[in-house]
């Protein structure tokens, strides 16, 4: 065979031209890769059709093909079909040099591709990397925003001591001179509380809103509430911005209404009237509006006496009712609470807002000197939703509350424990998490909103306890549109409510115990005032309000707190006592206390 002759095997394009050459000059070439360890042999049945794009490693024979084998030419590449040609050219790895040069051109062409191939995995490659690296950080920034926001709130027993110490001294301070502490530290007037031995019937308004009660109480010897009746009724809004007499006369009205249904006699009656706005009393049944609250802006009736403005509207409906306690709802907590055991010294409520009294001795009410009582002691209302201190755990969440609230630099201790404020801490925890990570995807705008997050939804979070916290997923879900969160997410946001929670309740019970170290029952053996005292003396505090009966989480790191500063010998002597309805109940049993026929009351 010629070693020159043409090889017509199989139509190949134009531009690829191969020539045989003399063996002499077949001389052995490796092709370069990007990918050394992909080599193969052109005669290996593996041998890919992109064979010739990596390095293939085969030894050109020096000396011409034996006779009847083909040599690789122009028309003919390997034992591919080419266009045009239907019979197939075989071929016994023979390469010509334009052959050699065709292959070189397509090994470079191959070579550009590979490494093209090889560049865009690799910036893939890259971007993934990069992209979980970037996931990861913001994952660590959000879990140090929650260790941050743990540390700002933690009140370890050192700590709430300082704060119990603080709340005796702004007590001292309130009880010495008005406007000398942040605790109010208001006169009641109220100088006796039930003991059980009240008997008859007795009505009560509880007014602490938009909405106020009627009720009708019935009550007989031995701490026995024989019946109750209650009835609701919304006052109309134009009421709350019109005229101090428009509102009474609604609500004597709805009075009279209601014990013409119930006794349908002309009696007189003993009125009781939970009023739970700002009032400076002037006596057990009178005292002065200072401001109202809570969405009432009747201009007219600040300064004016309350219990007066009722008593001339009851007048005007006929009905022969007269108030004779006038309360706020804590001091009717306490007196409900005394009602059914005598050791009961103070009432805290903690609910959407939060408040405290508790039965101080005259001799300590330094700015009323020379107030006689029948009983040498009176029920003093604290007011200690505005106790403040710097021993408080305040984080920049709280700073941010209190900047969107309308009392700014007020109320700080109730904003810290109350049920309305609550959930709202623990949204700007989260918002500020959503802002700085992608723990809640999108969800930033969502999470904006403020008060959107109430505290109901705060204790449900922090109580769901099923093992994929199937409760969170539902409220992150509907209430924050927050879709499809991962279970660790879950996890965080259900941490965030309970530093909340956990901070609140034992922050609580800083404050029962400053009341207790205050009256010498905190087991110190010293009372405040510096008298010595004996061994602790059973104490009853009655506490009432949703956040402490209806969020068990909460009231278990109370209970928890009271053990921790008093020790487990005192805290033995102190009794929480829950309460039903003090600001109703407790305010008829008041009316019957201090009625013209009343039994005598003690303190």
């Amino acid at each position: 065979m010629d070693e020159t002759k043409r090889v017509k095997a199989k139509e190949i394009p134009a531009s690829i031209k191969y020539e045989a050459q003399p063996r002499s000059r077949l001389l052995p070439l490796p092709l370069l890769s990007p990918f050394p360890s992909l080599r193969f042999s052109l005669l290996s049945p593996l041998a890919p059709p992109c064979a010739p794009l990596c390095s293939i490693p085969f030894a050109i024979p020096s000396r011409a093909p034996p006779a009847g084998r083909r040599v690789l030419g122009e028309r003919a590449w390997g034992g591919f079909v080419v266009p045009g040609r239907q019979e197939r050219a075989p071929w016994d790895g023979v390469i010509g040099p334009r052959a050699l040069e065709g292959w070189a051109g397509m090994g470079r062409v191959g070579l550009g591709v590979a490494v093209g191939c090889a560049a865009v995995t690799c910036a893939i490659a890259a971007a993934l990397v990069a992209r979980r690296a970037s996931a990861r950080a913001r994952w660590r920034r959000a879990v140090a925003l929650l260790r941050e926001f743990e540390e700002g709130c933690a009140t370890p027993p050192a700590r709430l001591r300082q704060v119990v110490d603080a709340m005796v001294v702004e007590m001292h301070a309130g009880l010495a001179s008005d406007g000398g502490s942040k605790l109010k530290m208001l006169l009641t007037f109220v100088d006796a509380l039930p003991t059980g031995n009240e008997e008859g019937i007795y009505y009560a308004i509880d007014l602490g809103g938009t909405n106020f009660r009627v009720l009708r109480v019935e009550v007989g010897a031995g701490s026995v509430v024989i019946g109750r009746k209650v009835e609701h009724q919304p006052i109309p809004e134009e009421l709350t911005k019109g005229t101090i007499e428009d509102v009474f006369n609604f609500v004597a009205l709805a009075l009279k209404n209601f014990v013409e249904r119930e006794d349908g006699k002309d009696e007189t009656r003993a009125l009781g009237f939970t009023f739970s706005f700002p009032v400076r009393q002037t006596s057990v049944s009178s005292g002065s509006l200072i401001r109202w609250t809570k969405g009432f802006s009747i201009e007219d009736a600040v300064g004016k006496d309350v219990s007066q403005c009722l008593n001339e509207a009851l007048a005007r409906t006929g009905l022969n009712v007269r108030v004779t306690a006038l309360v706020n709802d804590t001091v009717g907590t306490l007196a409900l609470g005394h009602y059914y055991d005598e050791d009961a010294v103070a009432a805290v409520i903690i609910g959407a807002g939060t408040n405290a009294c508790y039965i101080e001795r005259t001799e300590s009410i330094i700015k009323c000197q020379g107030l006689l009582t029948n009983s040498g002691g009176m029920v003093v209302n604290m007011e200690w939703g505005n106790f403040w201190s710097s021993h408080l755990p305040r984080t920049p969440y709280d700073i941010s509350l209190d900047d969107e609230t309308q009392n700014r630099n007020d109320q700080g201790f109730e904003k810290m424990i109350s049920g309305i404020y609550l959930g709202e801490i623990a949204r700007l925890v989260l918002h500020r998490m959503a802002l700085e990570s992608d723990v809640f995807g999108d969800a930033a705008d969502s999470l904006s909103a403020p008060f959107t997050l109430s505290t109901p939804l705060l204790a449900a979070i922090r109580e769901d306890d099923s093992p994929d916290l199937s409760e969170v997923r539902r409220i992150l879900q509907e209430h924050l549109k927050i879709p499809d969160a991962p279970l660790k997410t879950r996890r965080l946001v259900v941490k965030v409510c309970d530093i909340v929670t956990r901070r609140a309740a034992r922050l609580a019970a800083a404050g029962i115990v400053g009341i207790l170290k205050k009256l010498g029952r905190d087991g110190s053996g010293v009372a405040s005032s510096g008298r010595t005292r004996g061994q602790p003396r059973r104490t009853v505090v009655a506490i009432e309000g949703g956040l402490y009966q209806g969020y068990p989480v909460f009231r278990e790191y109370l209970d928890e707190a009271l053990v921790e500063i008093l020790g487990e010998e005192v805290a033995r002597t102190v009794t929480l006592r829950v309460t039903e309805d003090g600001p109703g109940i407790g305010a008829a049993l008041l009316a019957a206390v201090h009625s013209s026929n009343r039994q005598q009351g003690s303190i």
